[in-house]
């Protein structure tokens, strides 16, 4: 597979949508600076890991706290150590909530630019409720905060220079920024043996899904939501953000479990409703999945029904290739790039600009106009 993916020419031109196409070249990028770097990266993890009480905290803001979600559940299996996703905003907020005093803590901090307040903020609030703390801070910009000025006790690692986004979604960052921390605390190695189908997988789904997401992005679904189990639940937030986002507030959408979509949340879908399904490569998880698919398809409302997997069925819409026997883990990469190429389809049939969407301004690429206040003494 060639390192360099092109988007087919169009008219309508822009950052996000070359972000977008860049994530096979930028992903394997990513996989190769953390195998240049990696006895560095294993000398300051390894004594952590070696604490059966380490406690593994993954947190951002907004998309970058999507990552940790994604990846929590499955990390704390891999790792054998506890693994929770935490948003900055939820650390900022309410600190005694969520900082463990006496527990020894890594905290993995996520962030494009390293420069939301949150970020910064979170990571010194943990310096000072938490006795025994390391950082490990994974970020796409080497002048920001994070990147400057992590603490003590802290490892920066700075992704390649074309994760930094332009575009006002993050794309590339954030699939760049999960794909190394999969790497880091799952092992590089490990990672090294998988990354090229999982590049390889990611451009196939470039150009097999791109002209069906422009094609459904043009029948103006009023709302759409993502369904996802285990890891997928936080793809499915992300997919979410990313076309609420590029389309400026103007589709509603929603996310859930399949199983949970059931409770309540289901109402949601009307026949101006799209529902996209995230299918588990675990046989016992996709047989829920492939119940509320069924389910969906049976009850006859929906106006769309997109479903994903690595071990297509003849009615499955979109069939990553090759990653049959893949981890849901390795699934993460090749699935959000339908979200995100609908939402950026959806956004241009809006007749909107995708690299800056919010018409107000009220909403930025890095946020504003956030007070952090003192601690409580």
């Amino acid at each position: 597979m060639s390192d360099t993916l092109t988007p087919p020419m169009q008219s309508a031109d822009c950052w996000t949508r070359r972000e977008i196409w860049q994530q096979p070249q930028t992903l394997n990028e990513t996989q190769r600076l953390l195998r240049d770097n990696q006895g560095e990266i294993e000398r300051f993890l390894r004594p952590l890991m070696e604490k059966t009480n380490l406690r593994i905290v993954l947190t951002g803001a907004g998309t970058s706290a999507f990552i940790g979600e994604c990846l929590a559940p499955w990390l704390s299996r891999e790792t054998g150590r506890r693994v929770e996703a935490v948003a900055t905003t939820d650390i900022v907020s309410a600190p005694d909530l969520y900082c463990e005093g006496d527990t020894p803590t890594l905290l993995v901090s996520f962030g494009r630019s390293g420069n939301s307040p949150e970020s910064i903020a979170a990571a010194d609030i943990a310096a000072a409720k938490i006795s025994d703390l390391h950082h490990l801070v994974i970020t796409c910009n080497p002048d920001g905060a994070l990147a400057r000025d992590p603490g003590t006790h802290s490892h920066v690692v700075v992704l390649p220079k074309a994760t930094h986004d332009h575009g006002f979604a993050m794309t590339s960052s954030f699939s760049a920024m999960m794909l190394a921390a999969l790497s880091i605390l799952s092992g590089v190695a490990a990672l090294e043996t998988r990354i090229d189908a999982i590049c390889q997988a990611v451009s196939d789904i470039l150009h097999n899904a791109d002209t069906a997401m422009a094609d459904l992005a043009q029948r103006n679904f009023s709302r759409v939501v993502y369904l996802g189990s285990g890891v997928f639940e936080g793809l499915a937030r992300e997919s979410a953000l990313k076309l609420l986002e590029l389309t400026d507030g103007g589709i509603v959408t929603a996310f859930d479990t399949p199983m949970g979509f059931r409770h309540g949340p289901k109402t949601f879908v009307t026949t101006e409703t799209l529902v996209m399904v995230y299918v588990s490569n675990d046989p016992y998880t996709a047989r829920y999945d492939r119940d509320l698919i069924a389910e969906l398809r049976a009850d006859n409302i929906a106006a769309g029904i997109v479903t994903l997997s690595a071990k297509a069925e003849a009615d499955d819409t979109i069939a990553v290739r090759n990653l049959g026997g893949a981890c849901d883990a390795d699934l993460l990469f090749p699935y959000i790039v339908p979200a995100q190429l609908f939402a950026l389809h959806a956004s241009l049939a809006r007749g909107m600009t995708p690299d800056t969407p919010n018409a107000t301004g009220t909403v930025n690429r890095v946020v504003q106009g956030v007070h952090i206040h003192p601690l409580n003494p």
